[in-house]
């Protein structure tokens, strides 16, 4: 699979997984959603480093890979976003975490938080990644 191919597949892979906690959100199922919003954004921003050239570390941490969106491009609202979501985004990183191996229920609200975060950050990748394809 070269390159273009791998960062379609990982941006469909990461619609799909926002799309499915959106429905597990309307079941009630916020734990699930909480882990698929952490995958969805997990593997845009892997998309969005391929999308730059780059091959993408092999880690679970996004915000690691929002580090490394930063080291690349210089972007201070990559910074930013480090900076303003750093709670939600540890939070983020831990329903990846205990979705597998730790019982731990998630509010409405959780998700809820989590899903504007993600909004957010993929709002953000689109410009730079758009802005520095561009360039």
């Amino acid at each position: 699979m070269g390159r273009i191919e791998e960062y379609e597949c990982l941006l469909e892979r990461s619609r799909r997984f926002y799309e499915t906690a959106l429905m597990q959100v309307e079941r009630g199922f916020y734990d699930l959603a909480c882990f698929s919003l952490e995958q969805s954004l997990q593997l845009y921003l892997k998309a969005s480093l391929l999308r730059l050239g780059l091959d993408f570390p092999r880690t679970h941490s996004v915000r690691r890979l929002l580090e490394l969106m930063h080291e690349v491009t210089g972007d201070n609202r990559v910074l930013e976003l480090l900076s303003r979501f750093s709670v939600e985004l540890g939070a983020l990183e831990d329903a990846y975490i205990t979705s597998r191996h730790v019982a731990r229920s998630y509010t409405a609200d959780e998700a809820s938080r989590s899903r504007k975060v993600v909004d957010e950050v993929i709002r953000v990748f689109g410009e730079v990644t758009s802005e520095r394809s561009k360039a």
